[in-house]
């Protein structure tokens, strides 16, 4: 059954190159809001699923596209180990195949490593219609030209993803969140993010701070002891409902952006409400700004912005590249892309 299915998704992607059809690969479409709109003939990978190998002593897992992230959670925590990039799983419907292609990483991400960083290698189809594999299993096995980590963030534009190796990381013995209301949040974010602390998370929601420590337990304990403030009775949920856009700030109409920054970026000149994330390197705005009027900032400040929801989507959702970069991702999409068929366009700049 899993070899038919997998004939079956190389079949129909076989016949997209053939007749020049546009094909988006759909999991659960937890993320559909994310991208541009897509287009082209849904190439269903939920069917596509299950965890083919696992080496807890290795810390690598390898699992087909459509095996959702709670699945495999599930699996790691049995082991006393997770996915150190924490991919949101917007309402428990995420999969892996789609949680690598939009290369979404959750709080952690600063001190773990992004979704790019965690993948090992591949199996996709690629745009001749072949199932093929890139990088293996191992870490000493990824070398040279990482063309797997390509796929990372590539919304399917590169080929329909199979199956991803990842490394993965133990969970810690000890973890907690500390609530603290400084007087300049973002700047004691900076601050802190240069002591020696055993962060694994840093926000700041609503005037307050959210500092979350991982380690071991003396570790932990210590690092509380000198930053001192108060304990999150919850702060799991807290840090699951940031990488998953539940917390009440993300609740509403008005247009949402994510802004990349350097962390020690001063605020930005734009109109709305900011969410800090990443220790400042990542930035939700609740803004009426449009589109250009973000980009521009956004760039002058030396990041780039994405909308996300919402907002004047006409031209486009992603912040606009350079020339020279729009040139390598043409090359890039002749050579892996040639028929045209991948991504359906929620990639396109």
């Amino acid at each position: 059954m899993d070899q038919d299915q997998t004939e079956a998704l190389v079949g129909a992607v076989r016949r997209a190159i053939e007749t020049r059809q546009p094909l988006c690969a759909h999991g659960h479409g937890s993320k559909a809001f994310y991208g541009n709109p897509r287009a082209g003939e849904a190439l269903h990978i939920t069917g596509h699923r299950g965890v083919l190998s696992y080496e807890p002593g290795d810390l690598v897992i390898t699992a087909r596209a459509g095996t959702p992230l709670a699945e495999i959670d599930a699996v790691l925590a049995a082991q006393g180990q997770m996915l150190g990039f924490e991919p949101p799983q917007f309402g428990g419907r995420g999969t892996l195949g789609g949680a690598i292609a939009a290369g979404l990483s959750g709080p952690r991400r600063p001190w773990a490593g992004s979704a790019r960083d965690f993948v090992l290698g591949v199996r996709a189809i690629n745009g001749r219609g072949e199932s093929v594999r890139y990088g293996g299993e191992t870490i000493k096995n990824v070398a040279g030209y990482d063309l797997a980590r390509l796929y990372a963030g590539s919304l399917g534009a590169f080929g329909v993803l199979l199956e991803a190796s990842l490394r993965v990381l133990p969970v810690p013995e000890t973890e907690l969140t500390l609530v603290l209301e400084p007087a300049d949040p973002l700047w004691a974010m900076i601050d802190w993010q240069r002591r020696p602390w055993p962060l694994s998370g840093l926000c700041v929601d609503g005037g307050r701070v959210c500092l979350r420590l991982s380690g071991t337990a003396d570790g932990v304990n210590a690092a509380r002891q000198q930053i001192g403030g108060e304990e999150l009775a919850d702060g799991a949920a807290f840090w699951q409902a940031l990488r998953n856009l539940e917390l009440p700030f993300f609740a509403g109409e008005a247009p949402l952006w994510r802004v990349s920054l350097p962390p020690a970026t001063p605020p930005l000149d734009l109109p709305g409400d900011w969410l800090l994330d990443w220790g400042g390197a990542q930035r939700w705005l609740r803004s009426p700004a449009p589109p250009a009027q973000v980009w521009a900032t956004a760039a002058a400040a030396h990041g780039h912005a994405t909308l996300m929801r919402g907002g004047d989507r006409s031209g486009g959702v992603f912040q606009p590249v350079s020339a020279a970069q729009a040139a390598i991702e043409r090359r890039l999409r002749a050579e892996l892309d040639p028929a045209g068929v991948f991504g359906g366009g929620r990639a396109a700049r």
